[in-house]
């Protein structure tokens, strides 16, 4: 979120306490913001007393003897740690956020508000059985105690954000949960993404061959030729004036990507499963996830124990471990959305055209309260396929051509989404096949689950709502399509038997970064745009095979720093840069020797990176025009494609600006010599000093104070952090002027579970457990996890009890 001047004089009112805080009376009225590790407070739902004792980590360790009073207890833990977060994840998937920021969220609103998502969730609540209603339900009411609760004099009610804003939250919904599955569904459901920047580029005037070269897919998928998008309806060429920045939108539909891998007992030194998992988001202040133990204790035996990662505002434990089960999940990036370019009738705008003729728009009036501007009126309109999407999102309104929209087709927009109850499990799930059985409800996103039990048993499936289209769609989700030619509509969903699924698979391993995770003989189109395959090879080379493995094999492949693609692509801008007069032969052989593992202390990895962000520069930017921003990236497998000779669609290399022909080798010397001069500039000439790890720090971003240029440090969590785009300790760039290196998107959380003592997994995320930058907890692992380090989080009582620092007992009234 952008800040206008309207916001100095609150800025300054924060500026001011900031700088008096050491002087006392300031200091302490944020202090006072954080909650004490120990209390007692009476909930109104409690069917008996909860206990819930916290660790030195800040973990929560809660015990109930019910369902109900459980996730009572885990809402109001919550809402104590991270009550902004979950404040901001609603109101986004409400498109609610300019009540509070203004005009500089509107845009976001009415995209969010076109998509409806949190219409569609409160929809769903029908839909879900009764148990995961109450479960809603309760987890509601905990979160409203904490909201409601009466405070001490020296105590403050609200986080910090609500005080500076001066906002204060309203109730907590069940429908507020359910929305913030279907935010982690948005971020995670990229298809739109590569739709989209395909219909840029042909709107650059590119053929679908040269669209290839730029965007290659998996060959083993045997992708049928990419009709011209063109002909298939009128786009426009568009132009640097029509470029539309929307940074917060942006944001919100990320690249998904992860790792997680299963090895069998006859794989591991102690003859039981081993797991591991680290998910890839964009990286936040705080985390997006909050490490927990949930128990439910009766007379004579615990009837729930499960601990691991949860989402702020959900009751879920997300990914984590029961005594008997460990799971952990990586996205599958099907193709579950589809843009169809609709027809709008010339003779009246209320109609557009379908196979059967014209028909019209059902359209709603929306009311987006702006602060400081008032009340606007947005009309929605929708099409059999799904909602018209704002003219201004990609800039569709200069793509298309006059008469055209774009509506968006996605198994999110539903009214019976029951991912939630299928995440809700209980103490009777004990085996790999009860687990798989349990996700038959699961709907978005569709992710690829990876799971062992303490039988011995390991299984994958991945489960989730998957479009069938017809043979005749050769276009099969990669561009958008004429919403008036049924060939292109879905014919319904694959069938759960269809789903990819594997239980004690023979090779005894099982191992997923997001690439293709179906072999030649799955007759079932999932996607054509998986993720390159570098990581999920390496998954390949260091777990599934080899034997003999323990959880210090599980760290180094978690930690690991190896990029491939850049070991791959190396040899090759080098030859060819040597070709080139006057390239700086030194600085080649040095690079020519460097292992390609991407080491926080070494200074080959940036200006190798920093290299290949400059001949991606050089190379494309004049094909691509305005259409290169959303483009620039590392896209190794774009360059090694052309390097080797296999991007046959164009001369690439020739600037098409100048008059004379441009070789390779003229173009990457030159493009050494130009990332040379910026490292130069950022970090000094010396470039002994040079180092990977301080340009490339992981930069946990808050919102909305961490883009504010006096406080932002205050709110940021930001440390030195190795690995890259490719490596499985990831760390993606978005090549940014400012900070072009640093690391956005990487290992949010990392767990290693050993199935022969569970009590013994391994857990870390990337800042700490709160989400109030005046707590000590606010980024106590933002080191250990950038050092690849963990902490274990005990269930046992007599092992809390050596850890503990403080116990809240919630009583009922």
């Amino acid at each position: 979120m952008r800040w206008g001047l309207k916001w100095i004089g609150r800025l300054l009112v924060l500026v001011v306490l900031l700088a008096l805080a050491a002087s006392g009376g300031s200091y302490l009225w944020l202090r006072n913001s954080v909650p004490a590790a120990s209390g007692t407070l009476a909930i109104a739902g409690l069917s008996a007393p909860v206990e819930v004792v916290r660790d030195r980590e800040g973990v929560p360790h809660i015990f109930a003897k019910s369902s109900d009073d459980l996730y009572i207890a885990m809402g109001f833990i919550h809402a104590q740690d991270r009550l902004w977060q979950m404040e901001l994840l609603r109101r986004t998937g409400q498109g609610r956020l300019s009540e509070i920021f203004g005009e500089r969220t509107f845009t976001t609103d009415v995209f969010l508000r076109t998509l409806d998502l949190y219409g569609h969730a409160e929809r769903s609540l029908g839909a879900l059985p009764v148990q995961a209603r109450k479960t809603l339900e309760a987890y509601a009411r905990g979160v409203n105690a904490f909201i409601e609760r009466k405070t001490g004099w020296l105590e403050t009610r609200l986080p910090p954000e609500f005080l500076i804003l001066r906002h204060a939250p309203e109730p907590w919904r069940p429908a507020d949960s359910v929305v913030g599955i279907k935010m982690m569904a948005l971020q995670l459901s990229t298809n739109i993404n590569h739709e989209t920047m395909r219909l840029m580029l042909a709107a650059q005037g590119l053929t679908s061959a040269e669209i290839e070269d730029l965007m290659p897919l998996d060959a083993a998928d045997n992708p049928p030729p990419l009709p011209e998008i063109a002909q298939l309806y009128p786009v426009r060429r568009m132009g640097p004036q029509r470029q539309a920045a929307l940074t917060e939108i942006d944001e919100l539909i990320g690249s998904g990507a992860s790792n997680n891998w299963v090895v069998a007992g006859s794989r591991t030194r102690s003859g039981k499963p081993l797991l591991a998992n680290d998910p890839h988001l964009r990286l936040t202040a705080p985390s997006v996830w909050y490490l927990a133990h949930l128990a439910i204790e009766r007379p004579g035996a615990a009837v729930l124990n499960i601990a691991g990662a949860s989402l702020a505002g959900v009751p879920l434990i997300v990914l984590g471990r029961t005594d008997a089960l460990a799971w952990g999940f990586t996205n599958t990036g099907p193709d579950v959305q589809d843009i169809f370019i609709e027809r709008v009738n010339p003779d009246n705008p209320r109609e557009y055209l379908t196979p059967d003729g014209w028909r019209p728009f059902v359209t709603e009036e929306m009311k987006i309260a702006v602060k400081g501007a008032g009340v606007r009126t947005v009309e929605r309109r929708r099409t059999r396929h799904g909602p018209v999407l704002p003219g201004f999102y990609r800039n569709l309104e200069g793509l298309l051509a006059p008469g055209l929209v774009a509506a968006l087709q996605w198994t999110a927009l539903s009214d019976d989404d029951t991912t939630i109850a299928a995440g809700m499990l209980d103490g009777d799930m004990r085996t790999v096949s009860d687990y798989v059985a349990r996700m038959r409800g699961y709907v978005v996103p569709m992710q690829s689950m990876v799971i062992a039990d303490t039988a011995g048993n390991i299984g994958l499936i991945a489960p989730g709502r998957v479009p069938v289209r017809d043979a005749a769609n050769k276009v099969a989700g990669r561009a958008p399509v004429p919403g008036w030619d049924a060939t292109y509509d879905w014919k319904g969903m694959l069938a759960f038997a269809d789903l990819p699924h594997a239980e004690n698979p023979p090779e005894a391993a099982i191992g997923t970064a997001n690439a293709r995770i179906v072999g030649p003989s799955y007759r079932h189109h999932l996607t054509f745009d998986w993720d390159p395959p570098y990581r999920q090879q390496r998954v390949k080379e260091l777990i599934v095979d080899r034997s003999g493995h323990d959880v210090a094999s599980m760290r180094a492949a978690q930690n690991d720093v190896l990029s491939s693609p850049y070991l791959r692509l190396q040899p090759l801008m080098i030859a060819v840069a040597q070709t080139a007069a006057g390239v700086d032969a030194a600085l080649l052989d040095q690079l020519t020797t460097w292992d390609g593992n991407m080491r926080a202390d070494a200074p080959e990895p940036l200006i190798f990176t920093a290299w290949v962000r400059e001949t991606v520069r050089a190379i494309y930017r004049d094909d691509l025009g305005s259409a290169f921003d959303r483009f620039f990236d590392t896209r190794a497998d774009v360059l090694i494609r052309l390097l080797e000779g296999r991007a046959t669609g164009r001369d690439w290399c020739d600037n098409r600006a100048t008059a004379e022909r441009e070789k390779c080798g003229t173009v990457i010397a030159g493009a050494l010599k130009t990332a040379l001069q910026d490292l130069e500039k950022r970090y000094g000439a010396d470039r002994t000093k040079w180092r990977w790890g301080s340009a490339h720090f992981a930069q946990g971003e808050h919102r909305p104070f961490g883009t504010m240029g006096t406080i932002g440090p205050y709110f940021n969590i930001e440390v030195p952090s190795p690995g890259g785009a490719y490596t499985l300790n990831r760390g993606k760039m978005e090549f940014t002027e400012e900070h072009p290196f640093a690391n956005r998107h990487g290992s949010s959380y990392r767990a290693i579970y050993d199935l022969a003592d569970l009590e013994r997994s391994l857990h870390i995320q990337s800042t700490g457990q709160s989400g109030n930058p005046m707590s000590p907890q606010y980024r106590a692992f933002a080191e250990r996890w950038a050092k690849g380090e963990y902490i274990e989080i005990p269930t046992r009582r007599e092992s809390i009890a050596k850890v503990s620092v403080g116990t809240w007992k919630l009583t009922p009234p």
